[in-house]
C-alpha cells in the first residue's frame, strides 16, 4: 500500500509503498475513506527527537472494514466505522475504571513505529473500540468524529447549565467545535476570543453567539458587554504559558475553568486570585467510548452542523505540501485526506 512517512522535523513526508497491515488477533484492518490532520501531529514532528523516523501518522479516521483479526467478533467486512485509537493495557487503574484515555501504559495510533497511522490506504486498529457509522454521515464527517469527541468531552467536562456564560479562548478546531457543542448544550451565551479572523468567522458559523479579537480589544470588558457579565465557564482551547492564567483573572465567581490546551512546560497562575472566588479548574484529557457515540449520534441526527470545521479534502500525494502549510495557515481548519 501507499503511506506517508516522516523522516525527521523539518523535511516533509514521503509518500512510499510499504506492507499491507495485518491484523493481530484483536485487531481489524480498515480502508482508510478519511483522515484527519491533528495539530498534535503538527506538533510532533516540528521538533527533533518527539517521533521516530519510518512513523505513519494519522489517528483520525474512519474507513471500512476489510480484515479482521481471529478475535474479533461483532462486525463483518465492508461495515464503515471509526474508533478510538487507543492501545490500553487492559490492566492499570484506568483501564479498570473505563477511562481507555487515561491508561498510563496507552499508545496511540500513528504515533510509534509498531502502531502505523491512517495517513495511508490501510490501517490496523483495536476491535475493542470500533463504532459504526449510520448511513447519512459523510466521509469527512466520519473522519472528524475523534476531534469532535475531544471537544465533546472537553463541553462535558463543565457540566453546562442554560444561563451560563461562555468564554472559549482560542478559535483552533478544537476551541471551534467547544463553541458548537457548549451551544447545543444550551449555553445562553458562547464567546469565542481568537485574533485570526478567519477563525472568528468560523465561529460563528458554527453557533458562537459572539467573537473578540484578543489583540486589540479588552476581552473582559468586551465579553461583559456581549454576554452581560463575566464568565461562569471559561475554556481554554489553546495551550501556550499564560493562558490558563489569563482564564483565571477573567472568570468570574465561582467559574469552572475547563483546560484543553496542552501545554509541555510549567505553567503558573495566581492561585490567590482563584481562591478568592472559589473557582473550579478542571482539566479534560482525550475522550471516552460514549463522547464518539454522543457525536455520531448528533451528526446522524442533524443535531449539530460540523460542516464548517471540514476546509478542505486531499489526496494522499497532495499530503505533503498540505502538512507543511497548516502549521502556519489559520484560514485552514479540518484538512480530510482521502488515500484512495
Amino acid at each position: 500500500m501507499r503511506a506517508a512517512i516522516f523522516h525527521e522535523a523539518g523535511k516533509p513526508l514521503e509518500i512510499v509503498s510499504v506492507a499491507d497491515p495485518v491484523p493481530a488477533d484483536d485487531q481489524v484492518v480498515l480502508a482508510v475513506r478519511g483522515a484527519g490532520i491533528c495539530g498534535s501531529d503538527l506538533h510532533v514532528t516540528q521538533y527533533p527527537g518527539l517521533m521516530a523516523d519510518g512513523t505513519v501518522l494519522g489517528h483520525e479516521f474512519s474507513g471500512t472494514v476489510v480484515a479482521m483479526g481471529k478475535n474479533v467478533t461483532g462486525w463483518k467486512e465492508g461495515a464503515h466505522v471509526t474508533g478510538l485509537p487507543i492501545l490500553t493495557c487492559h490492566t492499570c487503574e484506568a483501564c479498570q475504571a473505563n477511562l481507555p484515555g487515561l491508561c498510563s501504559n496507552s499508545q496511540f495510533v500513528g504515533t510509534t513505529l509498531t502502531s502505523p497511522g491512517a495517513y495511508a490506504q490501510y490501517v490496523a486498529v483495536p476491535a475493542q473500540f470500533l463504532q459504526a457509522i449510520p448511513n447519512g454521515v459523510s466521509d469527512a464527517e466520519a473522519a472528524m468524529v475523534e476531534p469532535l469527541a475531544v471537544a465533546h468531552h472537553t463541553v462535558d467536562r463543565a457540566d453546562i447549565k442554560p444561563d451560563d456564560r461562555v468564554l472559549v479562548i482560542g478559535g483552533g478546531p478544537i476551541g471551534a467545535a467547544v463553541a458548537l457543542f457548549a451551544r447545543a448544550k444550551g449555553a445562553r451565551s458562547v464567546v469565542v476570543s481568537e485574533p485570526a479572523e478567519a477563525r472568528r468567522e468560523r465561529a460563528k458559523e458554527l453557533g458562537a453567539t459572539g467573537v473578540i479579537d484578543p489583540s486589540h480589544e479588552d476581552v473582559g470588558a468586551r465579553f461583559a458587554a456581549l454576554a452581560g457579565g463575566a464568565p461562569s465557564v471559561v475554556f481554554e482551547c489553546v495551550g501556550v504559558p499564560g493562558m490558563l492564567s489569563q482564564a483565571v483573572q477573567l472568570a468570574g465567581l465561582r467559574a469552572r475553568i475547563v483546560v484543553a490546551g496542552v501545554v509541555f512546560t510549567e505553567d503558573s497562575f495566581t492561585a490567590l486570585t482563584a481562591m478568592a472566588r472559589e473557582l473550579s479548574i478542571i482539566y479534560s484529557q482525550t475522550y471516552l467510548e460514549r463522547d464518539f457515540s454522543a457525536v455520531i449520534d448528533a451528526l446522524a441526527h442533524g443535531r449539530i452542523n460540523a460542516k464548517p470545521l471540514h476546509t478542505r479534502t486531499i489526496t494522499l500525494d497532495e499530503l505533503p505540501d498540505a502538512f507543511e502549510a497548516l502549521r502556519n495557515n489559520p484560514r485552514e481548519c479540518k484538512v480530510i485526506i482521502q488515500p484512495s
